[in-house]
C-alpha cells in the first residue's frame, strides 16, 4: 500500500513539474539599439502559458529605448513594478541643478505585424498619454530631424476623460480613452477615473484592428482601405493639413505592414504595467 501511495505521489509530482514547465517558455527577440545605426541585440523574453511574450515584467526594461534614440530617457523609470513616466509637474522632473530631465516617447525595439497587445495603464489627474502600434522611426525630407511617432501609426488614446480638455475636442468624443485618436471614438466609453488601472487590448490581424478597454470591445476598423483613407482625410492627418503624416498613415506599417509598439510622453505622469504581446499568424 505504501509503495502504491509513493508511486502515485511520484507521478503526481512529475506531472506537476511537467505542467509547470509547459506553463512558461522563452523566446529570443532581436531588438534595434538605435535609430540611425544598424546595431541589434538579441534578448530572451518569457512566454506565458497563453503564448504571450512578456515585454515588461515590472523589473527590466530590456529591449526598450527612447523613440529615435539609443537609450532610455531619464524620465522613464521602473516604480513599484510599473513603467512610470515622470510628468512635467512632478518635482522629480528636474535634476539637482534644476535642469529638466530628458523625456520623449518610449518604444520596444522589435517590429510586430499580426499580434494581440495587452497593457495596463493608469493616468494622473488631467493626464494624457497614448499607446502606439505599427510605428516607424522616420525623419523629415532632408533627414535633419526625426518626425513625431504619431504621424506614422495609429494611437490608442490614454486620457483622464473628466479633467483633460482634449476629451471634449475632436469629433464625437474621438479623443477620449481607447479611441483611435482623432478618428474613431471608443463606444461604450468605459474608462476608469484617473488613478485607477485600465486594461487595454489591441488586436491587429491582416489589417483588421480592434480596440478593447476593460474587457469590452469599443471599436474596430480596417487599415489600407478606402474607408481608412477617408478617415485620414477627415482628421488632423489629412493630405491638406499634414501631407507627410497622410503619406505615412495611408500605408501604415510600411511595405511589410509591421511596426513598433510605443508609449507616449505627453508631459503628464502615467504608469504602465503587464505589457505583453501574442504573435498571430
Amino acid at each position: 500500500m505504501k509503495k502504491l501511495l509513493f508511486t502515485a505521489f511520484l507521478m503526481l509530482t512529475l506531472g506537476m513539474a511537467n505542467a509547470a514547465q509547459k506553463a512558461t517558455s522563452t523566446i529570443v527577440l532581436e531588438t534595434s539599439q538605435g535609430f540611425q545605426g544598424p546595431e541589434f541585440e538579441k534578448n530572451t523574453y518569457t512566454v506565458d502559458k497563453n503564448g504571450y511574450i512578456i515585454l515588461f515584467d515590472g523589473t527590466s526594461m530590456t529591449g526598450w529605448r527612447g523613440y529615435g534614440k539609443n537609450h532610455i530617457p531619464a524620465r522613464w523609470e521602473i516604480e513599484d513594478n510599473t513603467l512610470h513616466f515622470i510628468g512635467q509637474d512632478n518635482p522629480r522632473c528636474t535634476d539637482k541643478k534644476g535642469n529638466k530631465k530628458e523625456g520623449g516617447d518610449l518604444i520596444f525595439g522589435h517590429k510586430f505585424k499580426n499580434f494581440i497587445l495587452e497593457i495596463e495603464w493608469k493616468i494622473s489627474k488631467g493626464g494624457n498619454s497614448g499607446i502606439f502600434y505599427l510605428a516607424q522611426e522616420t525623419t523629415n525630407a532632408d533627414r535633419s530631424k526625426i518626425e513625431p511617432i504619431y504621424i506614422s501609426c495609429p494611437e490608442y488614446q490614454v486620457l483622464d476623460n473628466v479633467n483633460h480638455p482634449d476629451a471634449k475636442r475632436g469629433k464625437d468624443n474621438n479623443r477620449q480613452a481607447a479611441s483611435l485618436y482623432d478618428m474613431i471614438p471608443a463606444k461604450p466609453q468605459n474608462a476608469k477615473p484617473y488613478g485607477e488601472w485600465n486594461m487595454a487590448k489591441i488586436i491587429v490581424q491582416n489589417g483588421k484592428v480592434t480596440h478593447i478597454q476593460n474587457g469590452v470591445e469599443v471599436l474596430t476598423y480596417n487599415l489600407w482601405t478606402p474607408e481608412w483613407i477617408k478617415m485620414l482625410q477627415e482628421s488632423k492627418f489629412s493630405e491638406e493639413k499634414w501631407p507627410h503624416a497622410f503619406q505615412l498613415l495611408s500605408n501604415c506599417g510600411g511595405k511589410n505592414h509591421e511596426g513598433l509598439i510605443g508609449i507616449q510622453d505627453h508631459g503628464n505622469d502615467v504608469w504602465y504595467r503587464n505589457i505583453k504581446v501574442k504573435v498571430l499568424d
